[in-house]
């Protein structure tokens, strides 16, 4: 939470206002802030100065680790974070690659798992990670990369948080995620749960032990329309101590979290946390 609030605090001290031509809005802006998630200690890094719907970020989560490309395979998963994207965006309604309602098109999992070569095929970029790291294997480049400027025009959204780097010390599994552009009132309470979540995961179905993620993010910003309820609630409350994750042991590979796995197989214990915020969101 510390790290959470500084990062706020330094936006709205240091910020610059910019203007984003895809959303319309002033984005006040900071260049370059990096946050670290100890898995050591198994504090989960979920904000408490207002309510986080974790279990939506978790749901995002397992369906970029399935490659999905449809906002109805993510809701039933237990999240609605792509319905606006998918089916509220007018340069996507409009674009001949959509394939109708709910269709994401070749966005963040579907690049994770399905990487079209040029030369015909696909590379399954996580399976060679899962498959390398449980044989005790880090080659400089296990890297799970969704960004691929070949198929921008093919997806509705550019990911946002699009690679993971994870390295081997011994058995113990760390994570380096970047993130070219933040939405930090709402997008990053998502998105530090989802760095935590995956080094947890990783490490548990390669049989390793968790180490530290690092969380580079390039631009982070307050949009315009988020920046009074930042300033005048969030940051004037005090925030509680961290809760705890616990996932289920039964999760031993790639392919449990490709067919069985659901929400109950995660807890979180001692969450205190204010009331929740609606925060306007951008499309």
């Amino acid at each position: 939470m510390k790290q959470y609030l500084e990062l706020c605090q330094r936006i709205i001290d240091e910020g610059v206002w910019v203007e984003n031509q895809r959303t319309g809005k002033r984005c006040l802006t900071v260049i370059n802030a990096d946050l670290t998630y100890d898995a050591t200690t198994h504090e989960f890094p979920l904000v408490t100065t207002r309510k986080s719907f974790w279990k939506a970020a978790v749901a995002e989560l397992l369906g970029y680790i399935r490659g999905y490309d449809n906002a109805a395979d993510f809701r039933r998963l237990g999240t609605k974070t792509w319905d606006a994207n998918a089916n509220q965006n007018d340069v996507w309604l409009n674009n001949p690659y959509r394939r109708g309602e709910d269709d994401m098109g070749r966005v963040y999992g579907v690049q994770g798992r399905t990487w079209a070569k040029p030369d015909g095929g696909h590379i399954d970029q996580l399976r060679k990670i899962v498959d390398d790291l449980s044989k005790g294997t880090d080659d400089r480049g296990e890297i799970l990369n969704f960004y691929n400027p070949g198929e921008f025009h093919m997806g509705c959204l550019r990911p946002c948080m699009y690679s993971h780097h994870f390295s081997l010390l011994g058995d113990t599994l760390f994570l380096n995620s970047t993130q070219r552009s933040c939405d930090v009132p709402l997008g990053l309470n998502f998105n530090m749960v989802q760095v935590y979540v995956l080094l947890v995961l990783m490490a548990q179905i390669t049989g390793k032990k968790p180490g530290k993620a690092y969380h580079k993010i390039v631009n982070a910003h307050i949009y315009d329309d988020q920046l009074e309820l930042m300033r005048d609630v969030q940051l004037r409350r005090s925030p509680f101590p961290s809760p705890r994750l616990s996932v289920n042991p039964d999760i031993r590979s790639l392919e449990d979290l490709e067919t069985w796995v659901t929400l109950d197989d995660f807890q979180v214990d001692g969450y205190e946390c204010h009331e929740p915020i609606q925060y306007p969101f951008s499309v």
